[in-house]
């Protein structure tokens, strides 16, 4: 029998068996999606017995495929890739073996039919494609996670919450990930193309996305426009002309396809969840273990100096010159899991990494991934980026009145208003994790304090001076409140001295966005009061609906600021409260049994909360595996009192426990959401 006359008529790439193996049939099970460093396997189909023959394996990597790596025959070191051979009558199966630091992305594999006499090529076939994607459960890749459910929790699932509002009033906000949605993996390989560094030299950029470290590094930049072909455009306040409200963004699905259906135009608009969201959807999809953190009372320091200075007039209102510091009332980043092969020991583990565009970082807006142990223990020195997290977690906020001559005078310091309650959701549920202890020793502890001066030496930057306790101490105390009720705050006034204090006692009540964008003054007093010694004076600012509903649709807040001057003491002191109301809720109900392709219908209602009619009420559905994004329209006004209703149905496409996500929008409530958990059988 001659072996010149031996084709190969088929290569089967055996995609349901790989992909089932290699935890990608989430993605597909008709395209061959692999994880680096495990096995996989291909049939060659050849036109007769493949007696006296060899086979040759080659890779191209790459969209322009400008790697080629020769696969060796049989087992070598664990850097290269190798392959075995079966075969049986006009059949070869060939197992390919990757190593655990293979670059991730597009292949192309090319099968050369060999004569074993004389070295012939008899056959050729190069059609065959596939994806490497990191692989968290081998032990030899940088990425690896020793805890299943982990895996399960920060890789494989689509669905999450964000948590959001203030530091004393949590709410969570759902998010559909849908890092294994139709398309979500080419749209994360297109992200790294469009990467200034992909633009600038290809080549050099392909070679580096065996690195988790450089390719997290990327994704930041990316998820931002700034500098770049970036997915999002930021916008942190109304009105968001010719885009879509960042609150109304449920899900990263439809971001990522609008960018790359538009040809890689931004998005319009993001904040720092949406940023952080897809992030953690991109990150997911490439196998790196990714979770989205809040930290709430945030630090912006765009000076360096690990400390938020802030300017006040004689009527208490922000002094703003050029980039000022500023204190969010939450921030969202993520944290992805990897080997730090390039720092000393002590630094694997949670890295953080921020997309949202705050500080250039190597020429881009991009932030990490730096080690929350580093942070922790106040390594300024670590890459990428420790002093900038470090004050967003650890920083000082001091108060300076700017008197009308010009002088300054120190109001207030505040050691440990910053970085509290850093959150994420639990692998064992949705409830919060408080994950600040991974970040900063105890507040107020010696640890804590010795950590900050240390940092504070690294930043070149003296220690700000204690305050001497003072007689009369004031707080803010604010409750929560649902979005239509009037707001009221407490200003308590608390004499710890032995003789009674004439007090003159101003309050602001600001509407602010969530990073601290002065956006109108809602109320304003000033008081003379007497406390008498050792007891405590309570006064309520009340703010009526009427007055914020101009100014507050979302996450902006109400922000409200007290200035005690006790006569008789030259330094007035000041307090600091704020609320942002909180949103009703959409109810989604589904009855019945679910299966995978049957129709299956939910209904969603929502009741106008308000005193005023609602107009132009619209709803938007989507849940991965369930829906794409699906809008319906509230027809008329929806009165005070009344239900607005709907029925929407879907036919699913995936199995398991599913979250089916709803927005609703009109004129006068925004940012109202619902959700229902779906569990889809298979039939």
């Amino acid at each position: 029998m001659s072996n010149c006359k031996v084709n190969i008529v088929n290569v089967e790439p055996r995609c349901r068996e790989n992909n089932s193996a290699h935890r990608t049939w989430e993605i597909s099970r008709d395209r061959l999606i692999v994880r680096r460093g495990q096995s996989f396997s291909i049939s060659v189909q050849c036109s007769k017995s493949v007696r006296g023959c060899m086979v040759a394996v080659d890779l191209h990597v790459g969209k322009r495929e400008e790697a080629v790596i020769s696969v060796k025959r049989e087992s070598c070191s664990g850097n290269d890739w190798w392959f075995t051979q079966r075969s049986a009558c006009d059949e070869l199966l060939l197992t390919l073996h990757s190593p655990a630091d293979a670059i991730i992305g597009p292949y192309r594999l090319t099968v050369t039919l060999l004569s074993a006499s004389d070295g012939r090529v008899l056959d050729t076939e190069g059609t065959t494609k596939f994806h490497m994607l990191y692989n968290p459960w081998c032990k030899d890749d940088v990425v690896y996670l020793p805890n299943e459910n982990f895996i399960q929790e920060y890789v494989m699932n689509e669905n999450g919450i964000i948590f959001m509002g203030t530091w004393n009033a949590i709410t969570g906000r759902r998010w559909n990930f849908g890092q294994f949605e139709d398309n979500v993996m080419d749209i994360c390989f297109e992200i790294l193309d469009y990467s200034n560094e992909a633009v600038r030299d290809s080549k050099k950029d392909l070679s580096q996305r065996a690195d988790p470290i450089y390719v997290s590094r990327i994704v930041t930049a990316m998820m931002n426009c700034n500098l770049d072909r970036g997915l999002l455009e930021g916008c942190w306040e109304e009105p968001y002309t010719g885009g879509v409200a960042p609150y109304r963004w449920v899900g990263s699905v439809g971001i990522l396809e609008k960018w790359s259906n538009s040809c890689a135009k931004p998005v319009k608009y993001g904040q720092c969840w949406v940023f952080a969201a897809v992030a953690v959807t991109v990150l997911r999809c490439l196998g790196i273990p990714t979770r989205p953190i809040t930290n709430f009372e945030s630090a912006h320091d765009t000076d360096g100096n690990l400390s938020l200075d802030y300017l006040v007039d004689e009527n208490l209102e922000i002094i703003k010159k050029g980039r000022s510091d500023s204190s969010w009332n939450f921030h969202c980043w993520v944290e992805s899991w990897m080997k730090r092969n390039d720092l000393s020991q002590g630094n694997d583990g949670w890295q953080v990494l921020d997309p949202t565009p705050q500080e250039l970082s190597n020429g881009d807006f991009r932030c990490g991934p730096c080690p929350v142990r580093a942070i922790k223990e106040g390594n300024l020195n670590v890459k990428y980026d420790a002093p900038f997290i470090f004050a967003e977690v650890n920083a000082d906020v001091i108060y300076w009145m700017v008197q009308k001559n010009g002088q300054r005078q120190k109001i207030r310091v505040n050691q440990a208003s910053i970085g509290r309650n850093i959150s994420t959701k639990s692998v064992f549920g949705n409830r919060r994790e408080d994950v600040t202890l991974e970040y900063k020793y105890p507040e107020g502890s010696k640890k804590e304090r010795e950590v900050y001066e240390k940092a504070q030496r690294t930043a070149r930057d003296p220690s700000p001076e204690r305050q001497e306790p003072a007689q009369v101490v004031v707080n803010v105390k604010t409750e929560k409140v649902v979005f239509g009720s009037d707001v009221e705050i407490v200003v308590e006034l608390n004499n710890q001295g032995q003789k009674n204090a004439d007090i003159c006692l101003t309050m602001a009540a600001t509407a602010e966005t969530y990073n601290c964008s002065h956006l109108g003054m809602l109320h304003k007093e000033t008081k003379q009061i007497s406390v008498q010694a050792n007891k405590v004076h309570k006064e309520v600012v009340r703010v009526p609906y009427k007055d914020y509903v101009k100014y507050i649709t979302g996450q902006q807040n109400i922000k409200l600021t007290a200035l005690l001057q006790t006569q008789g003491v030259s330094k007035p002191i000041m307090a600091v409260g704020k609320i942002t109301p909180t949103m009703p809720q959409v109810l989604v109900e589904l009855s019945g049994k679910v299966s995978r392709r049957q129709q299956t219908t939910c209904s969603i209602s929502f009741t106008n909360p308000l005193q005023v009619p609602l107009k132009g009420g619209v709803f938007t559905l989507e849940g991965a595996g369930l829906l794409a994004s699906t809008k319906v329209n509230v027809n008329g006004d929806i009165a005070p009192g009344q239900k607005a209703c709907a029925k929407v149905s879907f036919q699913p496409v995936r199995t398991g426990v599913r979250k089916l996500l709803v927005d609703f929008f009109s004129d006068g409530l925004k940012d109202v959401k619902g959700d229902a958990t779906v569990i889809v059988k298979r039939f």
